[in-house]
């Protein structure tokens, strides 16, 4: 009940697909992949302003170009625990496969029945997301 891990390939190349997976703003949204104001907060710390969702406090952790990206989700306090999420980037021919692995659900303190609800959730949205980036990088046009 700790980790999500979820994957898709996708007909691209890593470095067009690390272009959509190295911004920490891609990932929310309604199954479609759109631009967000994002403002940085300082060390890492991003403000991703969605105007369905509201405004998600987002700590970009590591990037190693074009393969591995880690993020956080902050709550409203930095003493809120979060959970954290790597995408990694593996080629394979016709293109690569995108990972995308969310942990830390234990620790956020939810009761177990809870807990079990919101994993389910996020397994349902990282399906979605993955759908969302697959479509949006295979159908942009290259240099967009």
């Amino acid at each position: 009940m700790d980790m999500i891990e979820r994957q898709i390939d996708i007909e691209a190349s890593a470095e067009r697909v690390w272009g959509l997976v190295s911004r920490p703003d891609w990932f929310i949204n309604d199954g479609r992949v759109v631009d967000h104001r994002v403002e940085e907060a300082g060390d890492g710390v991003h403000l991703v302003h969605d105007p369905t969702h509201g405004v998600f406090r987002i700590r970009t952790d590591k990037l190693e170009p074009p393969y591995h990206a880690v993020f956080s989700w902050l709550g409203r306090t930095d003493e809120e625990q979060s959970t954290q999420v790597e995408f990694w980037i593996e080629e394979r021919s016709g293109g690569v496969t995108l990972k995308v692995v969310e942990s830390g659900f234990e620790k956020l303190g939810l009761a177990e029945l809870e807990l079990r609800r919101h994993v389910a959730e996020r397994t349902e949205g990282w399906e979605a997301e993955l759908a969302a980036a697959k479509d949006f990088v295979e159908t942009r046009a290259e240099g967009e």
